[in-house]
């Protein structure tokens, strides 16, 4: 009960679509980051030096909102605070391994805490192939050898699927992503998903996609609750849209079960959504307005 009037009260506290859009208007990322001020994103954004700091400090005040969710949890609710929280840990992990890979330093990790699944050991790695062996030996499993985008490809499939497993209302959220990821792969990067993809993709896709030569042929092989994620999108280069519906119906799901649900770990997964998407509608904004558009279309999208 404590845990789902908390998780309501912070989901009310969002920014919110038309806050959203209105930074998004501004003509500089100063003066967005200024319409923000009363936001409960404005402790961390104060004094962002620019674009990229602004989004890291989003995604702070998302890990803190979590990790205070986490706190008036009780012990039952442990496995779905620390499923949420993966998405932060793959920052770290993906971080760690370009750095490896002998690309820039990786920043600050995210500090979980409680929440990690393995991360203070993962942190440890000297080399990309320790660090996928150290992933083997936790939760995240056997997620490949293969360089850093097939390596988020594999991390985000396995967090889906175990925010799906311990959370029934996000099913259709882990199927949506799996099904946009795998035509991306195939009809943007031009490649067949690695065979530890593959095997993380097929429990929620099946396989009679993996042939398709076309994103016309991807979407005709999907299961028809899946087809609708593509619908509508003729060519690779609108694969973004499809994103932008997917964040949108997780917002609104998310609304449904803050709204329609008993006190429980529903309430509390719908201001997980609604607290991450709200984050994601301010990064769109802030990027729309440190461009100069005017407006943004990935929010247009998202309605």
């Amino acid at each position: 009960m404590a845990a789902s009037v908390r998780a309501r009260s912070m989901a009310h506290r969002r920014v919110g679509a038309g806050a959203s859009r209105v930074a998004a208007a501004q003509p500089t990322l100063e003066r967005a980051l200024s319409s923000l001020q009363e936001s409960s994103y404005a402790e961390r954004l104060r004094g962002a030096p620019g674009l990229a700091a602004a989004e890291r400090a989003l995604q702070e005040t998302v890990l803190w909102q979590l990790r205070v969710l986490a706190g008036w949890l009780p012990a039952s609710g442990t496995a779905l605070a620390r499923a949420a929280a993966g998405a932060f840990e793959i920052e770290n992990v993906m971080a760690l391994a370009h750095q490896l890979a002998g690309g820039a330093k990786a920043p600050e990790p995210y500090h979980l805490g409680a929440l990690a699944t393995a991360w203070p050991r993962l942190g440890s790695a000297g080399s990309v192939e320790e660090l996928a062996t150290i992933l083997r030996a936790t939760a995240w499993g056997d997620v490949g050898g293969a360089g850093p985008g097939a390596l988020r490809d594999a991390l985000d499939v396995v967090w889906l699927r175990r925010l799906a497993a311990v959370a029934p209302p996000a099913r259709p959220w882990c199927g949506a992503v799996c099904a946009l990821t795998a035509a991306r792969m195939l009809t943007v990067d031009g490649v067949r998903p690695p065979a530890p993809v593959l095997h993380l993709l097929r429990p929620v896709l099946g396989s009679s996609w993996e042939a398709a030569a076309s994103l016309a042929e991807f979407t005709s092989a999907l299961q028809p609750s899946l087809r609708t994620v593509l619908v509508g999108i003729a060519s690779p280069k609108d694969l973004w849209r499809a994103e932008a519906r997917i964040c949108a119906v997780v917002e609104k799901d998310g609304f449904h079960l803050l709204r329609a649900s008993m006190p429980g770990p529903d309430v509390v997964l719908g201001a997980i959504a609604v607290l991450s998407t709200d984050a994601w509608r301010v990064r769109a904004a802030l990027t729309a307005a440190a461009a100069g558009a005017g407006s943004s279309e990935v929010l247009d999208e998202a309605g």
